[in-house]
């Protein structure tokens, strides 16, 4: 099979287009025909290499899959060949207490397709049969693949962790990537009022029609400004963050007293210092997310399925173009996800 590789890490130009052996499944494993890979920063971190994270090499990434099922184990029970479906990104055993208590991304044999296991930058991919969801014909099959991780992320900090309430403020960062663009859904769903951040007029434009109330330009306006005045001084409730470095403090002076931030990310970088005074006297809460569970992706596919969420399509590129489609994304040039298409 055809699929993007590299065998070490660095740059761009380590994504290597070339023939592969097609993955063998064990008994309990299913192999998908790729339809769609949707990238995420995630592919991006892999390649260049990550403190203390090891990767097989030669490594293929993508989270994101969707397709039909090529072939089935032996042991597999009524998954059949032909069926449309996308693959859960988070592998565990789901069996421990963690994957019992539906919080799957503690499990301490938990894996992302893609990242500690080949994905599916490829013609074919391999994966348990325990991440198979099937899906229905509301979207093309492609499209199915924006919605994985992204919208379980969006649930995750949201309703899990955040505890969002309808009525409450919400700033979302990054309304055009592929986590913004899935919590202003999720947000919205929620009934929430919601401001996002962007970095152009267009992308603007396309924050409101998802459900964006008000929408902030961070290249002309100071977002924390913005947001006290939308809220007449009071801030928002919570902060979904998942910039990093770059923003990290100023989400925290965007909250009101008692507000949430839930990061799960570091586009900017790692590292970020808090006066612990302003935490404790305006007494926020932090908390970290991951992923999400099967339970929860199960909630986000049922709100898919109902159109009530819907996939964001930025672009599509063949797989042999995986070096452009992720300089598409370092050049922060999407809204929503772009897809590789086999």
């Amino acid at each position: 099979m055809k699929a993007v590789v590299f065998h070490e890490h660095g740059d761009l130009d380590r994504l290597v287009y070339q023939q592969v052996p097609k993955p063998d499944i064990g008994p309990h494993d299913v192999l998908v025909k790729v339809k769609a890979c949707a990238l995420n920063h995630l592919d991006i971190w892999t390649r260049i290499g990550m403190p203390g994270v090891s990767v097989p090499m030669p490594h293929i990434l993508g989270c994101d899959v969707s397709g039909e099922i090529e072939e089935v184990g032996k042991r597999t029970h009524g998954i059949k060949k032909g069926e449309r479906v996308v693959l859960a990104p988070g592998i565990s055993c789901g069996t421990c207490p963690w994957c019992r208590s539906g919080w799957d991304s503690l499990c301490t044999e938990y894996k992302i397709l893609g990242f500690q296991v080949n994905g599916g930058y490829a013609e074919y991919v391999k994966a348990p049969e325990r991440n198979v969801i099937r899906v229905s014909n509301r979207y093309p099959l492609e499209e199915w693949a924006a919605c994985p991780l992204v919208f379980l992320t969006a649930y995750h900090m949201l309703v899990t962790r955040a505890e969002l309430k309808k009525g409450e403020t919400v700033l979302i960062h990054a309304a055009g990537s592929g986590v913004g663009s899935a919590a202003i859904q999720v947000a919205k769903a929620f009934g929430a009022r919601i401001a996002t951040t962007v970095g152009s007029e267009g992308k603007a434009k396309s924050a409101k029609k998802l459900g964006a109330e008000f929408v902030i330009n961070y290249r002309k306006t100071d977002f924390v400004g913005a947001v006290r005045e939308w809220t007449r001084g009071e801030g928002v409730q919570v902060v979904l963050e998942h910039i990093g470095a770059e923003t990290f403090l100023k989400s925290l002076a965007a909250l009101a007293k008692k507000g949430r931030l839930v990061t799960c990310g570091v586009t900017s970088g790692p590292t970020a210092q808090i006066d612990l005074r302003f935490l404790f006297v305006r007494q926020f809460t932090i908390r970290g997310c991951y992923m999400g569970g099967r339970s929860e992706l199960e909630a986000v596919m049922k709100l898919l399925r109902k159109g009530i969420l819907k996939p964001v399509v930025d672009s599509t590129f063949p797989l042999s173009k995986a070096r452009e489609a992720q300089q598409h994304m370092l050049d922060r040039k999407n809204f929503g996800k772009i897809l590789l298409i086999p």
